[in-house]
C-alpha cells in the first residue's frame, strides 16, 4: 500500500509583512501629527495678564469683605501641589447687609495641558475630609448669560458646606472631565495652550437658604466687574453682554 504524505500548506508571509509595514507607517504618522499639532502657544500671554487680587473687587453692590469668618476655606488643592497646577489663586470671604456669608476661592493656571490640569472642587474637598453627598449638574441664569454650573454639598462633622462652581478653559466654561478634555482639544489643533480657571463660592448652612444666597452673591460680583474680566470669568461662549441684568 502507497503511503502519501499529507503536505502541509505553504502560507506566505507577505501579508503579514505588509501589515507590519501598514502598523509601522501608521505610528510614524500618529507621532509625526502629533508633534505638528503639539500646542506651544499660551493663549494667556496674547491676553491682558489676570491679576485675581484686582480682578475682583473687595466691596461691591451690598457685600464687602468679612475678616471675621471663623471657619477656614477650603483650600483649591493641597498646598504642595498649588505652585505646580496653578499661577494664581484667591480666597475671600464676604458679608452682606443681611449678614449672610459666603466664602469665594478662585483658582487660575495658565497652562491646562494635559499635565497641568486645574483640580475639580469635589477632589479637592474629599482630598482635605470633606463628604461629597451632592455634585449635581444646575443651570444659571447669571444676568450676563445663561451658564452650566456644578451645585455640590460637602459634610465634615458638623460642617455643611453647600458649593457652586464652575471651570472655564479658554473661553468654554466646563462642569465635567468630557467637556474639558473637548475644549482642550479645540485649542491643540490649533497649536494653542488654554489657560483655567476654577470659580468656586461657598456658604455654612442649610442648602435651601445657601445657595439663592449665592446666587445673589455670583450676580452682584459679575455686575461690578468689567466686560473684560466678566467675560474672562463666564467665557465669550455663553457671555452675552446685551443680556439685560435681573
Amino acid at each position: 500500500m502507497e503511503i502519501r504524505h499529507s503536505q502541509l500548506p505553504v502560507t506566505s508571509t507577505r501579508p503579514f509583512q505588509l501589515r507590519a509595514l501598514t502598523m509601522l507607517m501608521l505610528m510614524l504618522l500618529t507621532a509625526y501629527v502629533a508633534v505638528l499639532l503639539k500646542p506651544v502657544q499660551k493663549i494667556a500671554e496674547q491676553q491682558t495678564q489676570i491679576n485675581l487680587e484686582t480682578m475682583f473687587p473687595k466691596q461691591f453692590g451690598h457685600w464687602r469683605e468679612d475678616d471675621s469668618l471663623i471657619y477656614p476655606l477650603v483650600n483649591p488643592v493641597r498646598q504642595s501641589l498649588i505652585n505646580k497646577l496653578y499661577s494664581q489663586t484667591l480666597s475671600r470671604a464676604y458679608i452682606d447687609d443681611e449678614g449672610r456669608r459666603i466664602m469665594l476661592s478662585i483658582a487660575y493656571g495658565n497652562d491646562q495641558s494635559d499635565m497641568m490640569q486645574v483640580h475639580k472642587p469635589e477632589v479637592c474637598y474629599s482630598a482635605q475630609g470633606f463628604q461629597i453627598l451632592k455634585n449635581v449638574a444646575g443651570i444659571f441664569n447669571t444676568g450676563f448669560g445663561t451658564v452650566p454650573v456644578k451645585r455640590m454639598l460637602a459634610i465634615q462633622g458638623a460642617r455643611v458646606e453647600p458649593v457652586t462652581y464652575w471651570i472655564t478653559i479658554g473661553d468654554t466654561m466646563t462642569i465635567n472631565s468630557r467637556q474639558w478634555k473637548l475644549a482642550q482639544l479645540k485649542y491643540g489643533l490649533t497649536g494653542k495652550v488654554p489657560d483655567g480657571m476654577v470659580f468656586r463660592v461657598s456658604s455654612l448652612g442649610d442648602e435651601a437658604v445657601a445657595y439663592p444666597a449665592q446666587e445673589d452673591f455670583i450676580k452682584a460680583l459679575l455686575k461690578a466687574l468689567s466686560p473684560e474680566n466678566r467675560k474672562r470669568l463666564i467665557g465669550s461662549t455663553f457671555y452675552n453682554s446685551n443680556e439685560a441684568y435681573e
